[in-house]
């Protein structure tokens, strides 16, 4: 078993600044190497703190903003304009960042795309889901309509 510190979030695992232990196929193949976790040593007590720190700084200040952004969101659709070819599918797939700019275009408020959970890739026109994860205890659903360009 491999002690980690986690740098990002990741689902079912952590949050930024969390100590873990996984295996060590995981941590040398999957973790590390993304860039979201480093090893986990002494010396790491410093940069815990930092990455709480800037995990803090990073979300939203109080419960009660949380959960006003969350009914914004949740009473909300937004719509995505992207490129599109024959039958819907779409050259690509809808990102994160997308999602958030579309968010923030709307006038909902600012999400960091790092928060942003798809279940399946966004791949074609219609109505779609995503969930954000707007503090570690609460989550909002996003409606999405996917159009194309014209």
């Amino acid at each position: 078993m491999s002690k980690l510190i986690l740098t990002h979030e990741v689902t079912g695992l952590g949050a930024p600044g969390d100590v873990v232990e996984v295996k060590d196929g995981f941590a040398r193949n999957y973790l590390i190497p993304q860039g979201w976790a480093v090893l986990w040593t002494r010396g790491g007590e410093k940069q815990i703190d930092q990455i709480k720190a800037a995990r803090a700084a990073r979300e939203h200040a109080t419960l009660e903003e949380a959960q006003e952004l969350k009914s914004k969101l949740q009473a909300a659709t937004v719509t995505l304009t992207v490129k599109a070819g024959e039958g819907g599918r779409l050259f690509g797939s809808v990102k994160t960042s997308d999602i958030a700019d579309a968010v923030a275009n709307a006038g909902l408020g600012t999400i960091d795309k790092r928060k942003i959970e798809l279940v399946a890739p966004i791949k074609s026109l219609g109505e779609h889901e995503a969930t954000v994860r707007l503090r570690d205890e609460l989550v909002a659903t996003i409606k999405l309509k996917v159009i194309a360009t014209k």
